[in-house]
């Protein structure tokens, strides 16, 4: 077995003198080409291209000596040290850093990036990676063949961001891009890259800033979800009350139900006031929120403005408007019954809810699940909100929940 293993990050610049010693004395070096091109890499050394780290560790494990593996930037951010470290391969590791990749970047854009997301983007998770940069002001992406910057720009269709392309950073080759993404498609980049993904909202400050990534949502002084009307800005004087489809009671259980995260997108069709959309904004999730009256798209923007959120507000009658809607995970319905129903299952988000106002409606929607392939579940929620100065009924509200789960999903 292997007497040592040491990970040496690399960033471009001079090794270190504890990397250098661990290099010299390496009788196996493991790294991409040019990694193992570097001159401290000894003649005798084995070498072996890293491509899969697994299989590079099952040979370090048999091997007799010592041995270093080298990796871009710090490799115990989103690298080799966590595959090396796997007890099945009973490897004793050291780690050597270098500044990261994601800390290069912002460098060498001049910004902080204490408030920014940072997420691997592969051809497997690149749809989530998306969602994260529609949903968030500042995202990092460590990409990769097949996921880089066009292919994120391609996803992102429709939503306006600037794009700060790093490629080869580190190298005599180091170029650094700033474009917006309708433009990012158009060319090619050369790879490893990191593309820094900004826009999409208020930018968290120094001022009060506590921790890394994602803050807190809403404004300073408010906690919360699900809460009254009002918090999610003014009403017209006609709308003064919200809808059967608006209550907070309503509104928490069906974002309980659907769960939107980061790494989501969610639909919210009827959006009406937006209080919905906002909500499922403030949990990290992308958020289209859909809605044919024009007055309606305004109210969800500015709710959107009010609590902080970032979110995309689409103009359109469903369920026309849905065929051209990047994939869902969750859907909340809002109206249109069984037609948009049929065209939401067709999309197979993971869950969908909505709502009826009677038994009947109910029957209707929840077959329309079940023959598209939903698990349907129904509760009748009634909630009452009492005048506490008097202890009288102030409001009620009497509604049907529907929510159904892809029955490949489904407990």
């Amino acid at each position: 077995m292997s007497d040592r293993v040491t990970v040496i990050g690399w960033d471009g610049s001079p090794l270190t003198a504890a990397a250098t010693a661990a290099l010299s004395a390496a009788t196996l070096v493991a790294g991409a080409a040019h990694h193992l091109a570097l001159p401290q890499v000894p003649d005798g050394a084995e070498r072996i291209r890293l491509g899969s780290v697994d299989l590079a560790a099952r040979r370090i494990a048999g091997h007799r000596g010592s041995a270093v593996v080298l990796a871009d930037g710090d490799p115990g951010f989103f690298g080799v040290v966590r595959t090396l470290r796997a007890p099945e391969h009973g490897l004793e590791v050291e780690v050597v850093p270098a500044v990261s990749s994601v800390a290069t970047a912002f460098a060498r854009a001049g910004m902080p990036w204490d408030d920014a997301q940072v997420v691997v983007a592969h051809p497997r998770t690149l749809r989530r990676a998306v969602n994260v940069c529609r949903a968030h002001h500042k995202v990092a992406v460590l990409t990769s063949p097949g996921a880089g910057p066009a292919e994120l720009a391609l996803l992102m269709e429709g939503v306006h961001r600037t794009f700060v392309i790093c490629e080869e950073l580190g190298t005599a080759r180091e170029r650094v891009t700033v474009l917006t993404s309708d433009k990012t498609a158009d060319h090619a980049w050369r790879d490893p890259n990191v593309v820094i993904v900004i826009g999409s909202g208020p930018e968290t400050t120094a001022t009060g800033a506590w921790i890394a990534g994602r803050r807190p949502s809403g404004p300073p002084g408010t906690r919360g979800w699900a809460l009254p009307a009002a918090a999610y800005g003014p009403r017209p004087a006609a709308e003064a009350e919200p809808g059967e489809g608006e209550s907070s009671g309503l509104r928490a259980a069906q974002l309980a139900r659907l769960g939107p995260r980061t790494g989501d997108l969610v639909w919210d069709i009827g959006s009406g006031s937006g209080a919905f959309a906002v909500d499922a904004a403030g949990f990290g999730a992308a958020v289209l929120a859909v809605d044919g009256d024009p007055d309606a798209c305004a109210r969800t923007a500015a709710a959107a403005r009010t609590r902080q959120v970032a979110l995309q507000v689409v103009q359109g009658r469903a369920p026309h408007v849905l065929e051209r809607l990047p994939e869902p995970d969750v859907v909340r319905i809002g109206g249109g019954g069984v037609p948009v129903v049929t065209a939401v299952a067709a999309r197979r988000p993971e869950r969908v809810v909505t709502h009826a106002a009677n038994r009947d409606e109910a029957e209707v929607l929840g077959a329309a699940f079940g023959e598209n392939g939903y698990a349907v579940e129904c509760a009748l929620l009634q909630s009452v909100a009492l005048d506490t100065s008097a202890w009288t009924e102030r409001d009620r509200s009497v509604v049907f929940l529907l929510s159904a789960v892809r029955s490949d999903l489904a407990p």
